[in-house]
């Protein structure tokens, strides 16, 4: 079977490329070849262009040959979140309500990518206007698990996800405000950074919304940095311009104090599954010298209820305008969610605004510890046709306790593969590192990867069958 070289991580490749023992028009090609054969189950892309990928490989090979390479970056795959605008490429954002509009730039994490020499060679897929944690769509099709296809990818950066996990190149970028590349990275076993709001510049800028790296190792989430972290003045939260040693990763854990976090104190408690496998990795961070006390949670059923409000006026306020033949396109389940913010006054909007002011408030009173370790998501992968792991459109968010607040709070955030369920479903651990220590986080992630042992082969075969 072809396709060896689309599992080349990311370092690999830029070191085959400057010696000239691999070309980016080879590895291109191999990547080609594993989407095409698993594609029609994963369904993790869309606007895929095989041909101007090919046309960008043969461009990157030359600028090697000729000693111009943009960055160690150039002529490496990446894909890129569907949420993330590309010129001249419309931007769905998942749902058959949009109208399909070209857009008129790359946006920053795009153009950044763009610039090192990166060929963006298909878009990831996402749920409707990226507000699910799942790959179910009214617009793409619905995208799977690798590990186990009748299994969810989690979402929103539901494609990308699945595309790490099955060898699709080794860059993906996504997006994350509650959870969203965290989620995915968990349950697909993989390594994703949320890092500090305003490090990755983002257009539009929001409220806890950040890009960041999904890859399967911790050194090409950090090589991604490089070029992700460059300014844009389009964002106008984004952090100052800082150069930091992305590529700087040995460090130990010794001496370090962490937190271990497992409750969320608010939301779906954890699986006993998912409690033993973080609890196996605290026990290896306190073998390399950490000093690990769990810690009680500062978040609140009132705190998730209150941002839950906050959202569905938000989305609410975006859609009620639409045509009613557009918004009935909008899936059953979002809309069943969104509908109840119609009756909000504005008091219950301006509390549930508020609950985000006391997350990052109570936020800080992890302040003594250089860490915390909890889950990414009380569970593993839930069935692939359900929009959350409640299908309560009431309760959406029980499953995001451990990974919103940290958006809210700024700070940056991992989750590694630490274990696999009784079913073999990966299990995500979430590394969460003060504001603005992004170094920290990768670091932490980094030693925990090598300490961790061997893990388990990448599903690329997909023997499941899939019903319906």
């Amino acid at each position: 079977m072809r396709e060896e070289l689309a599992d080349l991580s990311g370092a690999e490749l830029s070191r085959a490329f400057a010696t000239r023992a691999l070309s980016p028009v080879e590895v291109m090609a191999d990547v080609l070849a594993r989407v095409e054969r698993l594609e029609p189950v994963l369904c993790a892309t869309w606007a895929l262009d095989a041909q101007a990928a090919m046309e960008g490989a043969r461009a990157s090979e030359r600028r090697w040959h000729a000693g111009t390479a943009r960055s160690p970056l150039d002529g490496i795959p990446v894909t890129l979140k569907e949420l993330i605008a590309t010129q001249g490429c419309p931007k769905p954002v998942g749902t058959a309500a949009t109208e399909l509009v070209p857009q008129t730039a790359d946006a920053p994490p795009a153009a950044r990518l763009n610039e090192a020499g990166c060929i963006a060679f298909a878009k990831t897929t996402v749920p409707d206007y990226g507000m699910l944690s799942s790959g179910l769509s009214s617009f793409h099709k619905l995208a799977r698990n690798p590990w186990d296809i009748t299994r969810n990818p989690g979402g929103s950066s539901a494609g990308a996800g699945a595309a790490a996990a099955a060898g699709y190149g080794p860059f993906h970028v996504g997006t994350d405000i509650g959870g969203s590349v965290r989620l995915p990275a968990g349950w697909c076993g993989i390594f994703a950074l949320k890092p500090s709001n305003g490090r990755i510049p983002i257009d539009p800028p929001y409220i806890g919304r950040v890009a960041g790296p999904m890859t399967r190792t911790v050194s090409d989430a950090a090589m991604m940095m490089t070029a992700l972290s460059g300014p844009d003045p389009r964002d106008f939260m984004d952090l100052p311009p800082e150069m930091l040693p992305w590529m700087d990763l040995d460090a130990d854990v010794k001496g370090l104090r962490i937190g271990l976090m497992l409750d969320a104190g608010c939301g779906a408690a954890p699986e006993p599954d998912v409690v033993a496998a973080i609890e196996e990795a605290a026990r290896l961070f306190e073998a390399g010298g950490a000093h690990v006390e769990p810690v009680a949670p500062f978040m609140t059923p009132a705190m998730l209820d209150g941002l839950d409000r906050f959202w569905r006026t938000r989305f609410w306020a975006e859609t009620k305008d639409l045509p009613p033949e557009r918004y009935e396109k909008i899936l059953p389940y979002i809309r069943a969610w969104v509908e109840p913010a119609a009756g909000y006054t504005g008091l219950d909007v301006y509390t549930g605004f508020d609950q985000i002011m006391q997350m990052r408030e109570r936020g800080r009173a992890y302040q003594s510890c250089d860490l915390l370790l909890s889950p990414v998501a009380p569970m593993p992968a839930f069935a692939a046709d359900l929009p959350s792991p409640t299908n309560d459109p009431a309760r959406p968010f029980d499953h995001i306790g451990f990974t919103v607040p940290f958006n809210m709070t700024e700070q940056p955030a991992s989750s590694i593969n630490c274990g696999y369920s009784a079913e073999g479903l990966p299990i995500g651990l979430q590394i969460v590192g003060r504001r603005f220590a992004d170094m920290d986080v990768l670091r932490a992630s980094r030693w925990y990867e090598q300490a961790r042992g061997p893990q388990r082969p990448w599903p690329l075969s997909l023997e499941q069958g899939v019903q319906g």
